[in-house]
């Protein structure tokens, strides 16, 4: 191994062993000759590389020892291979010794140990390691400019030890981690090396967090439902406090967030069954005010001389007689039957649909031809105010969607809890069409905003639940549009809603459960476990996985996988685990065996 004709007498050098401790002393085993002979810049490429290689061995563990059987002088020349790259990365030089000796022998160049470095991962960027290799210069006294010998310095000048790995970081600080327990663990700047303690410290979350919004929101809700010990009367006031608390009754969405907590109320009261009377007496309750509505004439389509000549005080040229100004009811009946003696069917219906004697107008025009009765129905209709629930009710059971499912949620239509209500209390014979009513209805309240409203329709429509990434699907969670962002969507007080409604169903049911909320009882459960509550997500684990196992789980694999990582997180935060013999805490709760154990079915098949 020689360069430039000098041979390299480095391992008969006898302080050649890095544990003497001298940093420099490497440079002592090249003749003078040699260093004066190289290229000022490869000479300060060499020596910064091979100074870098001290430092890094004392760091690295490759570089410490090598091979047994590995002779020495190759292990030079390849360190100084490797750290030819690494400093012209630096700037440092451009033909290092490395580098030429690599082309001249003609073989493929060796990855550099900088480039091997940092794709081991231990490093962040090779702009650390960069910046390890300039800071090392700070460890050794600097090099002497031109050509350096052991005459001219009088022999070898001692130097601070070299650090056996160097820092990460400039300034102590307190490393942080979440654990699984409910607990913040935190690792406190201390130096055991130098005698201090080396202290860890355990913090609850529940204690750090005590007296926030989202923890309190959390802790107010008597989850998960689904438990023995939990009876409705706590579900009940939960609703209660949500009404007294979380609704402005001054505004539109306020009032219609009051009703589902009241609707959820009236479903745990009668365990999960209604009737579309128990509905409408809510939706009555729930109106600030009745509404007036203002009636029109009727529409008879008589021309202005026919209705000049039936206006008061002026002569009936059938009868003779001179009409009164201020007529009777018993006055308009007899002058109803003085038309009827004399033939006059047509002026009689005109009498009595212009002075409100629609009883009369209708039984006679029935027992005449269907047109006359049609004629006499619309007359009846027109006189109600376009926005009037019985204008609601006659267009329902004369076979039409009602007007009122296409413009309610209007300021201008007013409200649309009257046109809700008797369409569910008198529902017409034909099912499919009170069902489409009411959905048109729903989709016109959401297409305006009105969420709240439009799932309170979709629930009497007995409209299924969807996704979130369905846009087909109507809704998803109860009372929270899934067309806004998911961080909109999946509202803590929505899931929360959301899993009343379910337990209610189960209330009538026992085994009944939503497949599609199961995800965000997932979602809820990793919330409780983030703001220190484990027991309580743990619980909602087993709740899922009860669900799963009813249906296949391979139906929804990522969601099972999903419990299981979080439930073996958590496992150890169950009271009858903890309370096992020492030896037989290695166990798990039977429903998280039988879940691991189909997702591995599942993954095999």
């Amino acid at each position: 191994f020689s360069r430039q004709g000098y041979e390299d007498p480095s391992w008969q050098h006898p302080g050649a062993g890095y544990g003497d401790g001298y940093p420099y002393q490497s440079h002592q085993w090249q003749p003078v000759a040699w260093q004066d002979d190289r290229d000022p810049r490869q000479r300060e490429s060499y020596s910064k590389s091979h100074r870098d290689h001290h430092y890094y061995r004392g760091y690295h563990p490759n570089l410490a020892t090598g091979p047994p059987g590995q002779d020495r002088t190759q292990t030079y020349s390849s360190y100084e291979e490797s750290y030819g790259l690494a400093a012209r990365r630096e700037g440092t030089g451009e033909g290092t010794l490395g580098s030429d000796s690599g082309e001249a022998g003609g073989q493929p160049k060796e990855p550099s140990l900088l480039l091997q470095y940092h794709e081991s991962g231990l490093s962040s960027s090779s702009h650390e390691l960069s910046q390890y290799i300039r800071d090392s210069a700070d460890h050794y006294d600097p090099l002497l400019p031109g050509s350096w010998n052991v005459g001219q310095t009088g022999g070898p000048s001692l130097s601070s030890p070299t650090p056996a790995a160097p820092l990460k970081f400039p300034e102590l600080h307190t490393a942080l981690c979440f654990g699984a327990g409910g607990h913040l663990v935190l690792a406190c700047p201390q130096r055991p090396a130098e005698g201090q303690p080396a202290r860890v410290e355990l913090h609850s979350l529940e204690a750090i967090l005590h007296g926030t919004e989202e923890l309190e929101e959390l802790q107010a809700f008597p989850g998960p439902l689904a438990r023995e010990d939990l009876h409705k009367v706590d579900v009940m006031t939960f609703c209660q406090e949500k009404i007294t608390t979380g609704c402005d009754l001054s505004t539109q969405r306020g009032r219609d967030s009051s009703l589902l907590w009241k609707l959820l109320i009236l479903l745990c009261r009668q365990n999960g069954s209604m009737v579309g009377s128990d509905t409408a007496e809510l939706l009555m309750q729930d109106c600030r005010r009745q509404d007036k509505y203002k009636g029109q004439e009727p529409a008879l389509g008589l021309t202005d001389d026919e209705w000049a000549s039936r206006q008061p005080g002026t002569l009936d040229l059938i009868t003779g007689e001179v009409s009164p100004v201020v007529e009777t009811q018993a006055q308009i009946v007899e002058k109803f039957t003085k038309l009827l003696y004399y033939g006059r069917k047509k002026e009689a219906l005109v009498w009595a649909m212009r002075n409100q004697l629609w009883g009369h107008a209708l039984f006679l025009s029935s027992k005449m031809d269907p047109r006359t009765y049609s004629w006499v129905l619309t007359g009846f209709t027109s006189t109600l105010a376009t926005n009037d629930p019985l204008q609601t009710l006659f267009q329902l059971m004369s076979g039409r969607i009602p007007q009122a499912a296409l413009c309610c949620g209007d300021a201008t239509w007013g409200d649309w809890r009257p046109h809700l209500a008797v369409m569910l209390s008198n529902k017409a014979g034909d099912t499919e069409l009170n069902q489409r009513a009411i959905t048109t209805m729903g989709d016109t309240l959401a297409s305006k905003g009105a969420v709240e409203a439009a799932h309170f329709c979709y629930l009497m429509a007995d409209i299924p639940f969807g996704y979130f990434g369905a846009r087909a699907d109507r809704m998803a969670l109860l009372g929270s549009s899934h067309r806004q962002a998911f961080s909109q969507f999946a509202r803590t007080e929505a899931i929360q809603r959301m899993e009343i409604f379910e337990y209610c169903q189960q209330l009538r049911q026992p085994e009944s459960f939503l497949l599609p909320f199961q995800v965000y009882k997932l979602l809820y459960a990793s919330r409780l476990a983030d703001h220190g509550l484990p027991a309580q997500a743990l619980q909602y684990c087993e709740h899922i996985c009860t669900a799963l196992l009813r249906q296949d789980p391979a139906a929804h694999p990522v969601l099972a996988r999903q419990v299981v990582r979080l439930a073996e997180r958590l496992k150890l935060s169950d009271p009858l685990l903890l309370e096992m013999p020492e030896q037989d805490q290695a166990l798990e709760p039977d429903w998280l065996e039988q879940l691991r154990a189909c997702c591995r079915e599942w993954e095999v098949r």
